[in-house]
């Protein structure tokens, strides 16, 4: 009985699978790495100690990011991801 429901858990639309998190891998190093190099851009108004500091929030975000299992949090934090990184090629911080 215990071997049916993790089976049933797996095929649920609420947590990631393997095969989604596999999905969804090329989409967000793609994002992390233009949001990092968008935050070179000349256009925005920082100093070399706030790109620094912008950098590593960045990172922080996309570590707590990839600890994340539930397949609508992933969606929101890729979503957020990609407005971001408009605002980011408009000259603007988000």
């Amino acid at each position: 009985m215990f071997q049916s429901l993790s089976v049933q858990m797996s095929r649920g639309l609420i947590w990631a699978t393997t095969d989604d998190l596999a999905k969804n891998k090329p989409i967000v190093f793609s994002l992390y790495r233009q949001i990092l190099r968008s935050l070179n851009s000349p256009d925005l108004p920082l100093t070399h100690a706030a790109r620094l500091a912008k950098k590593a929030e960045v990172r922080s975000i996309f570590i707590f990011g990839a600890e994340e299992k539930s397949v609508h949090n992933i969606a929101d934090l890729i979503d957020a991801a990609k407005y971001s990184l408009s605002v980011l090629k408009r000259g603007r911080l988000p």
